[in-house]
């Protein structure tokens, strides 16, 4: 074991390296507050020069930090010198806990002020009423498909998206106590329960019933507040309840991973590191329309990263088709495939360009 002579040239070198980290930092929110200054009343947030700058430490880091705890690292500094010209709200489902307020934490930052709100539906409203800057809303997840309610809601929003937020989901069961025996109900959002359907048909009671709820934050506090209750939540859904695991990692797919999408008021510009584009679209239910909606796009060599249909709500069998493609609606061949794409459909609507998700 090595002794105190040993260590201390190591530890002195520590908090000089410390100090001078303080030191650029300071300097760092000094230029964002002059960066501030000079926009005045502008917009503060921009998603396209923050995926720049996470791309590019990536690229110049040397380890042996990962690439993934640098960019988490410089996120956390970005979001408190943003915080210095004007700290951001951004509304989410809740209550506390939920993962979409962690998807909100892990994109603008722990300075970001997040703001609980009962439903989707109220937190886009919530920003649509400018009471905060940005939402964050979950959009689809790897094993269980897209969010329905957050689709249906992209039609007649405002609001455009500007960023996305891609957040590994590790499900927990949490209660109050350590056993599994006095459990009578798990709650659970509609779309955890289905993400953890296996493991719960295997280790459950026969009489624990499985109640779907508004969030799994809504779950966690539904179980603090009731001893023959468990849900299934967070690890800050834990803290913030302070219950105990009765099991960790309970989600049927090891990978399982949902995508959150970031909306505002604002366009963005072409990051130049990799973009795409959001779409909504309805046409005349015949005979080849699957056909002219995604022809504009292959012939102009544009990938298609999602392509899904909902009902329109508008009549009997009528459809919207959402859209991802890769690339800023301001590139020339995506306008061009754009303007084909007005003459073959009813309805055309570009919901946003935004930057791809840093890791």
């Amino acid at each position: 074991m090595a002794d105190d002579s040993q260590l201390l040239p190591h530890r002195n070198a520590i908090d000089a390296i410390d100090q001078q980290i303080l030191q650029l930092m300071n300097q760092r929110a000094q230029h964002a507050r002059a960066i501030g200054e000079l926009k005045g009343t502008g917009v503060v947030y921009r998603p396209e020069r923050e995926a720049q700058v996470l791309q590019r430490i990536k690229q110049i880091n040397t380890g042996p930090l990962p690439d993934e705890s640098v960019a988490r690292l410089f996120r956390e500094i970005m979001s408190e010198c943003l915080a210095v010209e004007r700290p951001l709200t951004i509304a989410y489902l809740g209550p506390q806990g939920t993962f979409t307020q962690l998807a909100a934490m892990k994109h603008f930052g722990h300075a970001a002020h997040t703001v609980a709100c009962p439903t989707v539906d109220e937190s886009m409203r919530l920003v649509e009423a400018r009471q905060a800057d940005y939402v964050v809303a979950p959009i689809e997840n790897s094993t269980e498909g897209s969010v329905g309610r957050t689709l249906d809601l992209l039609v007649n929003t405002p609001l455009k998206v500007c960023g996305e937020v891609v957040l590994r989901i590790h499900h927990h069961l949490l209660c109050q106590h350590n056993h599994m025996n006095d459990l009578q109900v798990v709650y659970a959002h509609a779309q955890a329960l289905a993400q953890c359907q296996r493991w719960l048909a295997k280790n459950l009671p026969e009489n624990v019933r499985c109640v779907a709820v508004s969030s799994n934050g809504e779950a966690a506090r539904l179980a603090s507040e009731q001893s023959h209750a468990a849900a299934i939540a967070s690890q800050a859904a834990a803290e913030i309840y302070q219950l105990h695991k009765l099991a960790s990692n309970i989600e049927d797919e090891p990978n399982n991973t949902t995508r959150f999408l970031v909306l505002g008021y604002q366009d963005t510009t072409p990051s130049g590191t990799g973009d795409k584009t959001s779409l909504i679209v309805s046409a005349p239910n015949r005979a080849g329309t699957l056909h002219r909606l995604i022809a504009p796009f292959t012939q102009a060599g544009i990938s298609l990263t999602k392509f899904e249909s909902r009902p329109s709500h508008t009549g009997l069998w009528e459809y919207v088709f959402f859209i991802d493609i890769e690339g800023h609606h301001l590139d020339a061949n995506i306008q061009a495939a754009l303007n084909e794409l007005r003459d073959v459909t009813g309805f055309v609507k570009v919901v946003g360009s935004y930057p791809m998700a840093v890791i």
